[in-house]
């Protein structure tokens, strides 16, 4: 095979160890013969900076590493001023198997990267991933609360207290009145529904009987110490809240672009530029990004027959916000991507349509970025405009018929005249 890559480097990145391997050209000036060296560095700064020292004596322009877990971060950190550093996909480095040795790890994707039979995965910028760290941490936290508040109506639904079958948020003021009072001691439930504010007032008579249980104080300290737990991820929320907004400030109009489209709050608009980077420049086209983020279904074709596939694995920090922001596009009234829902949904089931949904609002990123536009709904009855007339006639009139109707067609038309 060709070398596209004259010095090159692997590197077997472990937690404490790195392995390197370089591939350069024989030192007797032989055409086609090619030298490797390996050493073994620790994965401190100091190892780390030893082994940039020992790439360099060899020239390498180019090296490669296996996206291990976390432990490729520091050593791609403190490489990437000094020489270009592609990071792998796990996937795409498979060597063959009954020879696997760290030795061989690095000399293997060594000449992957010699021959230019792999591609480099997308590490953004320092400021972007600052801004990823905190949106991650972000959603791990709010994931967190929500599981707290999941073992808060247990708790509650074990002590008899069924608010949750009245108030459609479990810690809305009005409920975290009530759960305090009980916690404190009340146990009328006349009293404690009473606590209701604004349109749960309209609810007294069923907040009494729901109210009514055998709540003990067993239940009330473990109450106490969940919603300490929940006002702690409560306060953490709001303190990485404001830190994003501030590095996330270079992109404000990106952001406030990206809530023009339906579904898209603040906090996902922040995590859409947090995990693409707002440069578009990296993706071809909304397909490249759609299947870079997983949000597309897989392809597969042998013998010349294509098979559908799942969607790939992507980036599960933008799909899990995607698949957020298209539930909530469902639930909006007169829009595109609401009618784009049903009609999926009503053939293919509510997950294919929830992906449809999502790869549709990251498309529409695309190119809001690209073109530096805001978001254009398409209407409601899109389907409707764009359908063929006489198909759907057909189909509609087909229907009536089984349902054991006569069917008369009039064109309205024509009717007006």
């Amino acid at each position: 095979m060709d070398v596209l890559v004259e010095r090159c480097a692997g590197l077997d990145v472990h937690r404490d160890t790195v392995v390197a391997t370089v591939r350069v050209p024989a030192e007797d000036g032989a055409r086609n013969r090619r030298a490797q060296h390996t050493r073994t560095f620790a994965t401190t700064t100091a190892g780390i900076t030893a082994l940039g020292d020992w790439l360099a004596e060899h020239e390498v322009t180019r090296s490669g590493m296996e996206s291990t877990g976390v432990y490729w971060k520091p050593v791609y950190y403190l490489l990437e001023d000094q020489l270009e550093v592609w990071l792998i996909n796990a996937e795409h480095l498979h060597n063959v198997p009954g020879r696997k040795t760290d030795v061989a790890d690095s000399a293997w994707i060594a000449q992957l990267i010699e021959h230019g039979l792999v591609r480099p995965s997308f590490v953004p910028p320092p400021p972007i991933r600052r801004l990823r760290d905190l949106t991650r941490y972000r959603t791990a936290v709010v994931q967190e609360r929500t599981r707290e508040i999941q073992r808060l109506e247990k708790v509650l639904e074990d002590a008899g207290i069924k608010l949750s079958t009245v108030a459609s948020h479990t810690l809305g003021k009005s409920s975290r009145a009530m759960i305090e009072a009980l916690i404190a001691g009340e146990r009328d439930p006349q009293v404690l529904a009473d606590l209701a504010l604004a349109r749960m007032r309209n609810k007294i008579p069923q907040l009494r009987q729901a109210l009514l249980g055998r709540f003990t104080d067993h239940h009330a300290f473990v109450c106490r110490t969940m919603l300490e737990r929940i006002d702690t991820a409560e306060n953490t929320i709001n303190k990485l809240t404001g830190r994003i907004e501030q590095e996330i400030a270079p992109f404000h109009q990106t952001v406030t672009r990206l809530m023009t489209i339906p579904g898209v709050s603040a906090r996902i608009a922040q995590i859409l530029v947090a995990e693409t980077g707002a440069d578009m420049t990296r993706f071809a086209t909304a397909a490249h990004l759609a299947s870079w983020a997983g949000m597309c279904p897989g392809h597969h074709e042998s013998a010349g027959k294509h098979h559908g596939g799942a969607t790939r694995k992507g980036d599960s920090w933008l799909r899990g916000a995607l698949g957020e922001a298209a539930t909530a596009a469902a639930r909006t009234k007169n829009t595109y991507l609401q009618a784009r829902y049903r009609r999926i949904a009503a053939r293919r089931g509510t997950k294919r349509a929830v992906v449809a949904v999502g790869h549709t609002i990251l498309t529409s990123a695309w190119h809001m970025i690209t073109a530096e536009i805001d978001y254009a709904d398409l209407g409601a009855d899109y389907y409707q405009r764009h359908q063929d007339r006489r198909a759907a006639t057909i189909r509609l009139v087909g229907k009536l018929t089984q349902l054991g109707y006569r069917v008369t067609l009039d064109d309205a038309a024509t009717v007006a005249t």
